[in-house]
This record gives structure tokens, C-alpha cells and sequence, in this order.
């Protein structure tokens, strides 16, 4: 079955609101309980296949699994408020790990694995976990990071001498009547932390709410699908497929392996993947590389892809190598959203756009004087979710920023809403350049940029000439064409009639373009690394 998200407009309020989609599950449970009960549905089905470790889970071993980890937290005496650290890769256990803290309905707080010893110090400090889950491989740092919490350490593969094997925690009894804990504060008690981007410096800890619309997600999985996300737990994406393929009874592969496009189109081949989620800058990858034209894809029924910015090219090149019958998901969200905002579940028809609202959620585009506007024009996109936030863990003030005291998030991105209430994403309104006196977006460039047959990626930013922004680019061409920076150049100036909008800043020809720890593209970074590192013309 397919949920078509509805959408209402009101003219006067200049307001859009989306259609609550239908329950599947009692409104009371948290989302520990409703994995729990249906893991024990189908217990002889492949709950999980690890491409890299050659490990096979049913449904009845990974629950048995969760239920030991889930004793293991409570041999400790651990209260619900306390918090669980993760830091670690798709490896075998780590969706027990992640179950267990469900049914104990106790929060982890999950860091990326290539996080610096300074950050996984100052994040850990603020949630102070009691106990951290992470592979050998961070061992080390994290010890270091962690020298004043007094906190044990599990690790998960590459065990160290001083550390607790995850097989000791899997060897842990279950009670012979264990059942998943309520929580306390049912529906204000937080999940999961993750962390904010932190492209602009410390990365936050979001917190993200034990909410019953999370057992909502992707209603059209059933046992058959075969699901697929190169996220680890600390991203929205990996979070989102951990708990689908629980309450779906869906088969999902996994990997420790860093993301290689090549290898990953032939995971999708062997499998026979037929739901994958992904970043855009990971389709950018895939196009480019040999495998991408051969038959490596006519599994997937739905590609879901979010999180960042996507060029119309890139995606439509992508959606040709998909079956006519598949779907091409674009949809629109953030971290401290809590949700997917909006989902595009008609690419045909409106490529570009990342779709209508869903989950019961309101949308409004402000303009510079905090105006609403109606549907085609372009202002700062505002969302309400409805639903309870509890705000950045332990940071109340920059909590305030991201919403108004009517709850609406203000997202700092740029769009405007067509005429049937399908969602444009235009730039990041901290992204605005300015040149000869005339603003600007990175956007509108980088769109004309992608369409040349030898770029494979772009990153347009500012490079100050004169107290302005001038405009310049680091480009990826595809593998085995030529491309030059003049030819750059002069295809934006061809294309282009606005000359403030000329590479006036020059182009980059890069091998790849810098991304953040999730694989987003990182502008800053690419920015500070051509202006230091690569010569010009």
C-alpha cells in the first residue's frame, strides 16, 4: 500500500498542514514495545545479513540478543534518565545494542566514529553516559575522552585489553518474563540523542523523543522487502532504517565497510535490495563510477534519499536506471525535527521538489520582515510539528533559537510552495552571497554548473575580492572525461545573464569534494581547503 500524503491550504492564515497518516499500532506504546512484539511475530525470518562480517541473524537470535543487552543495563541498576554512549559501526550487535536500550526505554547517545578525542569529550560530558558501547578501534580515544566520567566501555569488534567484549554482555541471562519497560514520561521520554552537523563549531546533542509516530514510518515495508542504509546509528537515516526493519519484519543488510560506490551497487546486486536510503551525495558517487550504466539496480522498489542538497541532474540520471514501478523518494528534514518533514512520492511528476508535508505537520515561508507568504514565493521555510521536542540535552538557550514561542522551527532554508502544496528546497538563507551590490545563492549556480556532461559534482562559494563575494566553484568531473576550469568559466558566463553571478572567483578541479562525518557536502570545509590547497585559474 502506498500513503499518499494529503495537504490542506489556508488562504488566510497563509498556512499549509498535512494529513495525519494512519495508525498501525496502539497510540500507547513506545517504539521498544511494538519492536518487541513484532520481533516475536516471525521468528524464523532474516531479521539482518552483515555484508562484511558473513553473520545471519533471524528475528527470534537478534531479539534474544537485544533482551541480554537489555539485562546486562539493568543488572547495573540503571534509572531511565540514565544515558547509553554509542559510538560504533554496522557490525553485528550494534542493533541489539540499540534494541536493548528500547526495551529498557533508556536513551543512547550516539557519536560518529570519526569525531575527534576533543569532541567525543565535550559531547560525552554533557550526557555524561554510564556505560559506552564503541568498536576497539576508538577504544582508545574514547577512554581518553572519558578519563572523568568513570564509565565502562563495551567494545563491539577489535576488542582491547581493559574492555568489555560484547560477547561477555551476550552471555548475560534473560528472565524467563521479561517484557520491554514503559516509559516513565511516555511520550516526552527521549529515544535517542544525536548530534547537530556542527559545521559551525561543537556539534549540539539532539534529542529526539520516545513518540509513537515514529512506528508510522514507511507503512508500504513488508516482510519481503530487503532494506539498506550506509548510515550508522548516529544518523537520522540509520536510526530510521534500525527501527523499520524491527517493526516491518524486514530483512536488512548491513556493513562495516567505509562507503564505496562500486561496492555498494554490488551489495545492492547480491542481496537484492529492494529499499535504499541514502544521502544525495552518495547518488553523486554512484553516477559516477563504471558499475552505475550496468544492471546492478532493478531490485530497488523505493530509493529514499534526504538530508542534503541535490542537483535536478544528478536525480533524474539516478531515477532513469530505476524500474518506471519504483518509487524515487526525495523528502525533506532535520535532526531536531524529530520526523521526516515532507516526502515526494511523485518524482515524475514534480522532479526537484521534496513533496508534500506529512505526519500531521504544518508549513509556512516567512519573509525577511517575518511575513507569511503564499504558494511560489521564496522565503525562510517554518515547520510545526505538533509534537513534543525537549530541545537540545542540556543547552536550553540555542533550544530558543531553532523555535518561537509558538514551537514553529525556523530552518534557516530557503523555498516556496507550489500550487498543489509540493515543497521547493531554494538555498540555505546563511548561504546568501553577495556581488557588485547584488545577492546571490550557491544554488542557482551550482544548478546551471551540473548541467554539463563532464561534472559529476558541485560546490559554488564565496571567495572575498573587494570586501564581495565573488563567485567560485569546485567541480568533480566523471571518470574518464576532460574538463578544464576555463571550460567552466565559460559555460556559467554562456549560461548565465546575471554577471554577478559569473565565477568571478575562479573554479576548482577537485577529486572530491569535502564532506561532513554523514557524508553531506561541506561547503565551509571545501571552501577553506581550495583556498589553502589547489591552485586556480
Amino acid at each position: 500500500m502506498k500513503y499518499i500524503p494529503e495537504i490542506n491550504y489556508n488562504a488566510d492564515d497563509k498556512v499549509w498542514s498535512g494529513q495525519e497518516p494512519p495508525a498501525y499500532f496502539a497510540s500507547d506504546l513506545s517504539v521498544g514495545e511494538v519492536i518487541f512484539h513484532e520481533m516475536q511475530r516471525h521468528p524464523k525470518l532474516i531479521a539482518q545479513i552483515s555484508a562484511s562480517e558473513n553473520t545471519v541473524l533471524t528475528r527470534e537470535e537478534l531479539l534474544l540478543n537485544s533482551m541480554r543487552v537489555a539485562n546486562y543495563l539493568r543488572n547495573m541498576e540503571l534509572e531511565q534518565s540514565d544515558v547509553i554512549g554509542l559510538i560504533a559501526r554496522n557490525t553485528t550487535h550494534i542493533t541489539a545494542v540499540a534494541y536493548g536500550c528500547f526495551f529498557n526505554a533508556m536513551a543512547f547517545h550516539s557519536l560518529n566514529i570519526n569525531f575527534e578525542q576533543e569532541k567525543i569529550e565535550h559531547l560525552f560530558n554533557m550526557t555524561k553516559p554510564k556505560i559506552i558501547f564503541c568498536d576497539g578501534d576508538e577504544y582508545e580515544k574514547v577512554k581518553a575522552a572519558t578519563k572523568q566520567l568513570n564509565v565502562r566501555i563495551v567494545t563491539m569488534r577489535n576488542h582491547k585489553v581493559g574492555s568489555i567484549t560484547i560477547e561477555e554482555v551476550l552471555k548475560t541471562p534473560v528472565d524467563q518474563f521479561f517484557q520491554p519497560a514503559r516509559p516513565e514520561l511516555g511520550s516526552k521520554q527521549n529515544l535517542v540523542i544525536l548530534c547537530s552537523s556542527g559545521t559551525t563549531g561543537n556539534p549540539k546533542a539532539v534529542t529526539m523523543p520516545n513518540n509513537p509516530a515514529d512506528t508510522k514510518m514507511f507503512p508500504f515495508v513488508t516482510t519481503v522487502d530487503v532494506l539498506y542504509s550506509p548510515s550508522t546509528l548516529d544518523w537520522v537515516t540509520g536510526l530510521l532504517v534500525t527501527i523499520t526493519s524491527g517493526i516491518r519484519s524486514a530483512t536488512r543488510i548491513i556493513s562495516d565497510t567505509p562507503f564505496n560506490p562500486s561496492d555498494l551497487l554490488r551489495l545492492i546486486k547480491k542481496y537484492k535490495v529492494t529499499f535504499l536510503m541514502q544521502a544525495p551525495p552518495h547518488m553523486a558517487l554512484m553516477i559516477n563510477c563504471p558499475e552505475f550504466n550496468e544492471d546492478y539496480l532493478s531490485s530497488i522498489l523505493y530509493c529514499i534519499y534526504t538530508g542534503a542538497g541535490c542537483s535536478l541532474e544528478v536525480q533524474q540520471r539516478f531515477r532513469q536506471r530505476l524500474s518506471p514501478q519504483s518509487l524515487f523518494v526525495f523528502s525533506y528534514s532535520f535532526t531536531e525535527f524529530c520526523g521526516v518533514g515532507s516526502i515526494n512520492l511523485h518524482f515524475d511528476q514534480k522532479p526537484g521538489s521534496v513533496g508534500r508535508l506529512a505526519g500531521g505537520y504544518k508549513l509556512k515561508i516567512l519573509n525577511d520582515q517575518r511575513e507569511t507568504l503564499g504558494p511560489n514565493q521564496v522565503g525562510e521555510i517554518c515547520l510545526h510539528s505538533g509534537k513534543y521536542w525537549a530541545g537540545y540535552y542540556g543547552n536550553p538557550e540555542e533550544s530558543r533559537k531553532l523555535r518561537d514561542s509558538n514551537l514553529w522551527y525556523q530552518t534557516g532554508d530557503l523555498g516556496y510552495v507550489d500550487d498543489d502544496g509540493f515543497l521547493y528546497i531554494v538555498d540555505r538563507k546563511k548561504d546568501m552571497l553577495k556581488y557588485s551590490g547584488l545577492m546571490y545563492y550557491p544554488h542557482e549556480i551550482e544548478n546551471v554548473i551540473s548541467q554539463m556532461p563532464e561534472v559529476s559534482e558541485v560546490c559554488v562559494f564565496g571567495v572575498v575580492i573587494n570586501n564581495e563575494d565573488a563567485a567560485a566553484a569546485a567541480v568533480v568531473k566523471k571518470i574518464g572525461t576532460q574538463l578544464e576550469p576555463q571550460d567552466v568559466i565559460n559555460f556559467v558566463a554562456k549560461n548565465v545573464k546575471a554577471k554577478h553571478k559569473h565565477l568571478n572567483g575562479g573554479v576548482f578541479v577537485l577529486d572530491d569534494l569535502k564532506r561532513t562525518n554523514n557524508g553531506k557536502t561541506d561547503r565551509r570545509a571545501t571552501r577553506s581547503y581550495c583556498l589553502d590547497k589547489v591552485v586556480k585559474v
